[in-house]
């Protein structure tokens, strides 16, 4: 189940980041979804080896969310400068 979980709140940190990053965006679920999972994950290692806060709080929600816009935005930087 945690499997699950973990994708449940990675769809919903990467839906977040997408509604916050300006901009379009053309990501499909499965972008989205590998999205916020890679932001939770950044922001979890992070902010747990730098002491911020440890497992399950609320910041580490917060942080998820800020790691994926992050994310996002070089993603798009990336993007822009590819050979298309």
């Amino acid at each position: 189940m945690g499997i699950v979980w973990t994708i449940l709140i990675g769809l919903v940190v990467g839906v977040i980041a997408k509604f916050l990053h300006p901009g379009k965006d053309s990501m499909g679920f499965l972008a989205t979804v590998l999205l916020g999972v890679s932001g939770s994950f950044l922001a979890g290692m992070l902010g747990q080896a730098m002491g911020w806060y440890q497992a399950g709080e609320g910041a580490g929600f917060v942080a998820s969310v800020v790691v994926a816009v992050v994310l996002l935005a070089i993603y798009g930087r990336l993007r822009d400068k590819s050979p298309q």
